[in-house]
């Protein structure tokens, strides 16, 4: 079924919260590669907008849009067609792939983490195919950037799948997350944080505080995602005292990473700070928190939890063997030793940025990438139908 993703949803998290207590070039579909490279990377950029939504022309409203994210842990796809100020999901695909599997002990992209991601990639494109997607985007990020092989595997990607892969920088992936999710912050005028845990990195970014459409005043990726700070530290072995020494570990590098950036933010911290967060983690742990059988996008998206409450959460699970952890329901085998690290990366950012309440956004990147497309285009058509009215008028007035 179609799903409409609202230009808005705040409404939709506050009533929540008060019954609380997944650019590509498909060969054979041909849609329009669309490239768009972020600034040059730096420690701190300039503040900038992240894009606001506008409504494309009404010729475009049939025009399939896609956006794949070929991410260190997951390969998710979107395609989505605009509806008024809203666009509406026509199909999806999400897939673990395990991509950075690996990396952090060899430096290289494995052979059989490649397969893996090419397969999910083929489902992919015949997705593509069978959507007829007029404009498309595909991006890679954090394992592709460290991989020594990364673009020798982006040419193969496009060699077997058609899909032009675009290997994005990590301040384009912190815009990316922001356009795509920033709607869902809790309403307020105070400083906000927007906060993307990946498999490979995790990005923080300053938003402006009250602006309707968030300018990023500042912004830090570090190379800590739940694959890359579990395999560094290590696999999970011993008893209940090992497993906290190693959780006490990876939170403490991922605070010292983020030190400087810590440093520089806290000049705007204010008592009433807005936290949104965008991540497999949080939405595992908002379903942990509302005790589902399992995972409902639709309860977790746009829900607002007490900060509190996931730091328990956070805490017990540490706490927890991988079988324990495992026997949970919206966690299971495959999530049970990385939500580990990911909790330990949450924990460092509330000792970063505290709020009373943080909020879940099931959406980041591929939504961030459509409304880029939709928007490029629709001022695109804009400007030629622009022109061709100047030409027009040009030739009556001869």
């Amino acid at each position: 079924m179609a799903d409409h993703i609202p230009p808005d949803g705040r409404d939709k998290a506050r009533t929540r919260a008060q019954g609380a207590k997944g650019g590509s070039n498909n060969r054979q579909a041909k849609p329009k590669q669309a490239r768009n490279r972020a600034p040059g990377e730096g420690r701190k950029s300039s503040p900038q907008p992240v894009g606001s939504w506008r409504r494309p022309p009404h010729h475009s409203f049939k025009q399939a849009y896609a956006a794949i994210d070929l991410g260190t842990n997951n390969c998710r796809l979107l395609i989505a067609r605009p509806a008024d100020e809203n666009f509406v999901v026509i199909d999806a695909f999400s897939r673990v792939v395990r991509l950075g599997e690996g990396l952090a002990q060899t430096g290289k992209l494995s052979d059989i983490a490649m397969d893996r991601a090419l397969g999910a990639l083929k489902i992919c494109a015949d997705k593509l195919k069978k959507r007829n997607v007029h404009l498309a985007r595909s991006v890679a990020t954090e394992a592709c950037r460290r991989a020594s092989n990364g673009e020798k595997f982006i040419q193969r990607v496009q060699d077997e799948t058609g899909i032009v892969l675009d290997i994005i920088s990590a301040q384009e992936e912190a815009r990316l997350a922001v356009l795509g999710c920033h709607i869902l912050l809790e309403d307020g005028v105070g400083p906000a944080v927007i906060f993307d845990i990946g498999g490979g990195s995790t990005e923080l970014v300053l938003i402006e505080p009250g602006a309707p459409v968030p300018r990023i005043l500042d912004w830090q990726s570090v190379p800590w995602g739940v694959v890359s700070l579990t395999e560094t530290v290590g696999h999970e072995t011993g008893g209940r005292e090992e497993r906290l020494a190693r959780y006490d570990t990876m939170k403490q590098l991922v605070l010292d990473s983020f030190a400087e950036f810590a440093q520089r933010i806290s000049r705007h911290a204010s008592a009433d700070q807005r936290l949104l967060g965008t991540s497999g983690t949080v939405t595992t742990l908002a379903s942990v928190h509302l005790g589902l059988p399992q995972y409902d996008r639709k309860q977790v998206d746009g829900l607002m939890v007490p900060t509190d409450a996931m730091l328990d959460i956070s805490q017990r699970l540490s706490e927890m063997s991988p079988e324990q952890r495992s026997e949970l329901d919206c966690i299971g085998h495959e999530r049970a030793e990385l939500v580990v690290a990911g909790c330990a990366i949450l924990e460092a950012i509330l000792e970063i940025w505290s709020a009373p309440r943080l909020g879940v956004a099931d959406r980041g990147i591929r939504e961030g990438i459509l409304r880029s497309l939709m928007t490029a285009d629709a001022e695109g058509a804009e400007a030629q139908a622009a022109l061709r009215n100047l030409k027009h008028n040009q030739g009556q007035g001869k």
